[in-house]
């Protein structure tokens, strides 16, 4: 399935379309591989997509469920390895507001987290570190 359209714009620079919406996604390279740094880079993007898939997930659950979260949101951070170059370990640290959340329910939210198809697909290699924080 044809998703996305991907331009090279220049200076290291790419400019993604989503073709069923129309919206766009500038990506950049970092500062410390030639790049300015002024948008995602992809691997920051891999590693957001990460949080972000865990959340669309668990999000499905509560719909499912019927759990009463009122907030989710998710802090990324991503750590590079040098040789060869890429992704080392990305930390997800997520915290979710709800009431009367069970045990049981918190479980079933961390675990339809971590089986995310974003984790899923990462390479077994790449440290998945990921923290909860139910409040």
């Amino acid at each position: 399935m044809l998703i996305s359209r991907v331009t090279y714009t220049k200076n290291l620079r790419c400019e993604s379309l989503h073709l069923k919406s129309g919206s766009k996604i500038l990506t950049d390279a970092p500062t410390d591989n030639k790049g300015k740094g002024e948008a995602f880079s992809p691997t920051d993007l891999a590693a957001t997509s990460l949080a972000n898939c865990m959340i669309t997930i668990m999000g499905i659950l509560i719909q499912e469920k019927d759990l009463a979260v009122s907030e989710i949101k998710a802090d990324v951070h991503k750590h590079m390895a040098a040789e060869p170059r890429r992704i080392s370990k990305i930390e997800v640290f997520l915290n979710i507001k709800g009431e009367n959340l069970s045990e049981k329910d918190k479980k079933m939210l961390e675990n339809a987290a971590k089986n995310c198809p974003v984790a899923l697909s990462l390479h077994p290699e790449a440290i998945q570190a990921v923290k909860f924080s139910f409040s």
